[in-house]
């Protein structure tokens, strides 16, 4: 197993690396390798890993849905509530339907076997459109309206319908249990409201527990915290099936926003870190359950169900989701590309029908596997592709997504023996806040030994941190403003005041001059003391 894990990381992790640099998305090369270590290609993942691949990927799905419930804003939820829950529902039965009725024709299953299909291939994969959709959201597309936020809730809320009509059919033609179907409406509003309850009791419970404590100590340990609560709402749903695990776990996200804005910030750095290795398993691991041998027996027949799912029972449930909403025909395009992907439902669920030997599994598995390969690719790329060109870039608020802006700071120094106390603060300002710095040193005249052994004074007290050294010629403050200006600096760093008098070349009017006309921070630094 360790062999394996080294195979799925590493080589998964080129792989995803090799397809972005060739312009696709990372999750292409991830699925290939997949297919090429498992099973089919190399056979180089042990049963054993392959044996619980539908628990690696509920922990992947686990992060990805703290991922999403971190990520949503309660204003733009109000704001598009309506449709957020039509797009939980309409979208999924009408594609169900419309895929049920294709299978009637060209498969010739009865009704039962074809819906059961149409909830497989019908379910949307938060393993593609939770990144999709944060990815969206932290660069501010579709941003004022809250399209990406109903989209994330909507995602959620179709597939505990999914499952849950999923599970029930699979009972009935097991057991023949048709009278669970007339309770179906009762159990769907049973998950979601118990599965929002439990995230909001979790969430509760989570952050009394790291704001009052002292036994949290670190951003790790939090996460960790975090993490295991979050999983033991997923395995608890297995054996009180009475609530849905993943609305939880997005619930718990979401509430701990509403708890502790602070908290919230910690946790999106912690599981956007957890979702790098996450990906790579759950993608690898989903290659290596698709079975080329069955894809080949239903390809182009499965292949045109997809399209009349997509683009006909899907399409009417977008349409009947955004009526007489504020979405213009632009925003509602937009759905085709960003609500379309299949990846990991059918990964889970897709090989069931066949190990319970029910008529048609083989088909059902090769028709799920054909949905994987075709549009997951599909829109890990149409995602970001479209939507600068059908949606608006609005302003973000940062206390609600992530800024991935690197933080560079600017230290202005001469020859002088301050330099010393102004990188010192720099850098220490540095490693807290994780930023990259920019040394100017205004020349007046050629290169002396003095400036190199700045440079070396540079190298030693910023060893640690990326920087680059900067010699620019003209006057001073014009030199920092103009450097701040190109580097897109946030903060400015500078001495006060020499301590003899030749040394004196950041005094008097150059810091008026850069305190008078900046407009970013300005930090004085003295050998014995910081003024701002």
């Amino acid at each position: 197993m360790l062999e394996s894990t080294i195979w799925i990381l590493l080589v998964g992790f080129g792989a995803g690396q090799v397809a972005k640099r060739l312009g696709a998305p990372g999750l292409i090369g991830m699925i290939l390798v997949g297919i090429l270590l498992g099973p089919e290609g190399l056979n180089r993942i042990s049963p054993g890993v392959l044996a619980n691949a539908s628990e690696l990927r509920k922990f992947a799905v686990m992060v990805i849905l703290m991922r999403a419930g971190l990520g949503l804003d309660r204003d733009k939820l109000k704001q598009q509530g309506s449709v957020a829950l039509r797009l939980g529902f309409l979208p999924a039965m009408c594609e169900a339907i419309a895929i049920t009725v294709t299978a009637m024709l060209l498969f010739q299953f009865n009704w039962a076997t074809g819906l059961l299909l149409g909830c497989i291939i019908s379910a949307e994969s938060p393993a593609v459109i939770v990144p999709g959709m944060l990815r969206l959201k932290n660069l501010g597309w579709g941003g004022k309206k809250g399209i990406t936020d109903a989209i994330l809730t909507g995602s959620a809320l179709s597939d505990v319908l999914i499952l849950l009509v999923f599970s029930l059919l699979i009972s009935f033609l097991t057991q023949g249990q048709s009278g669970r179907l007339a309770l179906l409406p009762l159990q769907v509003v049973l998950q979601i409201g118990l599965g929002t309850w439990c995230g909001y009791g979790a969430a509760r419970l989570f952050t009394l527990f790291v704001n009052k404590t002292a036994w949290v100590e670190t951003q790790v340990q939090e996460i960790l915290v975090a993490a295991c609560l979050a999983l033991l709402l997923v395995v608890g749903a297995q054996f009180l099936p009475f609530y849905s695990g993943y609305l939880a776990v997005m619930a718990l996200g979401f509430f701990i926003i509403e708890f502790s804005p602070p908290l919230a910030r910690r946790m999106r750095i912690g599981f956007n870190a957890l979702w790098i290795g996450a990906e790579i398993i759950l993608f690898v691991l989903m290659g290596a359950s698709i079975q080329l041998q069955i894809l080949r027996k239903a390809f182009w027949p499965g292949l045109l169900l997809l399209i009349i799912g997509i683009m006909l029972g899907r399409m009417l449930g977008w349409a009947l989701s955004t009526y007489r909403s504020d979405w213009n025909w632009k925003e509602r395009l937009f759905l085709l590309p960003g609500n379309s992907a299949k990846a990991t439902v059918q990964a889970a669920i897709g090989a069931i029908p066949l190990s319970l030997n029910l008529e048609g599994g083989d088909i059902i598995l090769a028709v799920a596997a054909l949905s994987i390969l075709v549009t997951a690719p599909l829109g890990a790329w149409a995602i970001p592709t479209f939507a600068p060109k059908l949606l608006t870039q609005d302003p973000i608020d940062p206390a609600k997504v992530m800024v991935y802006r690197k933080t560079i700071l600017l230290a202005a120094v001469d020859t002088s023996e301050l330099a010393i106390p102004v990188l010192t603060k720099t850098a220490e300002i540095a490693r807290r806040s994780q930023a990259e710095v920019v040394v100017v040193h205004a020349l007046q005249g050629e290169p002396t030994p003095s400036t190199r052994a700045l440079q070396s004074h540079i190298n030693r007290l910023l060893l640690d941190i990326p920087h680059q050294f900067v010699i620019a010629s003209g006057a001073i403050s014009d030199v920092l403003l103009t450097t701040a200006q190109q580097y897109q600096a946030d903060a400015i760093i500078m001495g006060k005041r020499g301590h003899r008098p030749w040394q004196q070349v950041f005094v008097g009017s150059v810091s008026r001059a850069v305190l008078a006309t900046s407009t970013i921070p300005v930090m004085l630094v003295e050998s014995d003391r910081t003024t701002v």
